[in-house]
């Protein structure tokens, strides 16, 4: 995973160029592996990247329905999962929610979601180094691992010079 963006963007950052440059990645994943990036897709991923908090897939919803007629719950279900299997979203375990990504990883590699409690933001780390651990000591117990979620809640930088 390539860290070319702050793990927290600046309040005052450029959210229209962060927006923009969200959407020229999926359109360069899905180029390159040969997917369709369908208009509903493109909706679903651009609503997740209106802001860097994670929706639920009834909030994508309810932000779709701003601009166009409602859609359908298993349409935005079908496009979240597209997204997720192209490294293009995640899903927050702990809210059951989904969170737009624009780093440069595939589908599983593993990464640490890091929740501020105060303004909701949502940042990643790469953690391949705690997963070969995590998985080992699983392993070791006879456990097959299958997936493993590390999500740890704290304070952003930004919210702690604001306090």
């Amino acid at each position: 995973m390539t860290l070319t963006k702050p793990t927290f963007p600046a309040p005052d950052h450029d959210h229209d160029r962060c927006s923009a440059d969200g959407i020229l990645h999926a359109e360069q994943v899905c180029k390159a592996r040969a997917q369709k990036f369908t208009p509903i897709r493109r909706q679903v991923l651009q609503a997740l990247l209106s802001s860097h908090r994670p929706l639920g897939a009834y909030e994508v919803i309810d932000e779709l329905a701003k601009s166009m007629p409602r859609p359908a719950p298993i349409t935005v279900y079908r496009a979240l999962d597209f997204l997720m299997e192209n490294g293009l979203v995640h899903r927050i375990e702990s809210r059951n929610a989904f969170l737009a990504c624009a780093h440069d990883h595939d589908a599983t590699s593993m990464v640490a979601f890091l929740i501020c409690e105060r303004c909701g933001s949502v940042g990643e780390i790469p953690a391949a180094p705690v997963a070969q651990s995590l998985n080992a000591a699983a392993r070791a117990s006879g456990f097959a691992p299958k997936l493993s979620v590390v999500e740890i809640t704290g304070t952003c930088a930004h919210c702690q010079k604001a306090a």
